[in-house]
């Protein structure tokens, strides 16, 4: 094959890629750093002439030229796969909606949907010597969307960094439909919060469970960026990762000459994930990196990959939880914040992994915006809600006051054990809750 000529005979300008799009189409926008650019800007044009059209996307790390048009609820849905910032905001304009799925099903959904994707477009690194565009630290679910999709367009985008894969990381030429050569932005970086006090003592106390050769899984935000900082600094050696997201902790811990990967029961030596976002230390880091692997969320997420792996340690964060148990890692009530995303996959997974802790971690309290205290310990969820993790899934609960192993307990060791971590100003609230719920008894500590 002639892969300069069939690049050339595919190329197309944003617009004419823009053009195939009609009224009614599910057009897929990729994942994360993989939003297309030059393609969104000229669609955002043509869109006031169009009606009903679907998006589909993820983690949006900037607001695409669509969002700004006047009306766009009146011309346009944003299907979000888990949402941040940018698509919270959205959901307020009437355009913007969560799709609920744990993200290790999205590759099967794709393939076996009744509503295969009219148009897929998104941004890829250039086309290497063999055919192939690199969908960057974005595997996770596009192979599953350039296999189902009626037409493939590809943004290539020289800064997108070159992430190697075991399978499932790039789409071949013969594959792709459109080629727009974009207006090549940088990497758009997503900066880690700063890690709080309460997130640094949280972190103290996780690290201390987890052993030399353990296999790390983190998740967003300042406590895992503080559990990865400590880590670094650890005496720990011979660490392992395999994570759905790879964040900047990750490559902080590798520098720090604590990841082998030498103890992996599978995929022995390489840094596993479904996508990285990050800064561009991360993007420098995995760019070209044969130690790390890019892989498809429903195999990085399967809870088979997850407890093959011995001392699985799984890290995440909670919006708040109950005093049955039940975590709540998605909204403030009826208030959307993330998604399912694939926090369960991990608690299960580190679970049945020989060795292996899932911790679900948060601040015992937050405080409103007019400076009252709360406690992020419920007696029952808020109204709206969403249970992430059930009662009978959670391993760990850690907070700033300690760690308690829920696994097993009944409702009344339960109630006790959350409440010994709670917030002392909120411990005899709930307990006086936990009396009022009959899972409270005479001889429980008060």
């Amino acid at each position: 094959m002639d892969f300069k000529k069939m690049y050339q005979d595919k190329l197309v300008t944003a617009e004419q890629a823009a053009g195939v799009v009609k009224s009614g189409d599910w057009v897929d926008y990729g994942w994360t750093t993989g939003t297309p650019v030059a393609v969104d800007a000229a669609l955002a044009k043509r869109l006031p002439e169009l009606t009903n059209v679907n998006f589909r996307g993820g983690i949006l790390m900037w607001v695409p030229e669509i969002f700004k048009i006047e009306n766009p609820a009146e011309h346009l849905t944003w299907n979000s796969w888990h949402m941040g910032g940018i698509e919270r905001k959205a959901i307020a304009q009437g355009f913007s909606f969560y799709s609920p799925m744990r993200y290790s099903e999205l590759p099967r959904y794709y393939r076996e949907s009744q509503t295969k994707p009219d148009v897929a477009v998104f941004q890829v690194a250039p086309m290497d010597e063999h055919g192939f565009f690199n969908f960057g630290p974005n595997a996770s679910h596009m192979a599953a969307v350039c296999e189902t999709a009626k037409v493939v367009i590809v943004e290539v985008n020289e800064h997108m960094p070159v992430c190697y894969g075991g399978f499932e990381e790039g789409v071949h030429i013969s594959k792709v439909d459109m080629i727009v050569e974009g207006s090549n932005p940088t990497i758009a970086e997503m900066g880690g919060s700063a890690a709080s006090e309460v997130d640094e003592a949280v972190a103290k106390l996780i690290v201390s469970e987890i052993p030399d050769g353990a296999c790390l899984q983190l998740g967003i935000g300042g406590m895992p960026n503080a559990v990865g900082s400590l880590i670094a600094k650890s005496d720990l050696k011979d660490l392992g990762v395999h994570t759905e997201m790879y964040v900047d902790a990750f490559v902080d811990i590798a520098n720090a000459g604590k990841i082998t990967g030498a103890r992996k029961n599978i995929d022995k030596g390489r840094q596993v994930y479904a996508f990285g976002a990050g800064t561009k230390k991360l993007y420098d880091y995995l760019n070209k990196n044969p130690e790390c692997m890019a892989a498809p969320v429903d195999y990085t997420n399967d809870i088979r990959s997850i407890s093959a792996l011995d001392n699985f340690m799984s890290i995440n964060n909670a919006v708040d939880l109950d005093l049955f148990g039940q975590v709540n890692a998605e909204s403030a009530g009826i208030k959307h914040i993330s998604g399912a995303g694939g926090q369960l996959d991990f608690v299960l997974g580190a679970y049945l992994s020989k060795g292996g802790k899932s911790f679900i971690c948060c601040s015992s309290t937050f405080k409103t915006k007019d400076g009252q205290l709360k406690s992020r310990i419920l007696p029952t969820l808020n109204p709206g809600s969403i249970v992430t993790d059930t009662r009978a899934n959670i391993h760990y609960l850690v907070t700033e006051y300690g760690k308690v192993n829920l696994k097993g307990l009944s409702t009344w060791q339960k109630a006790e054990a959350i409440i010994s971590v709670a917030h002392p100003d909120f411990r005899d609230e709930l307990i006086a809750d936990a009396e009022k719920m009959h899972i409270w008894t005479a001889s429980n500590k008060r």
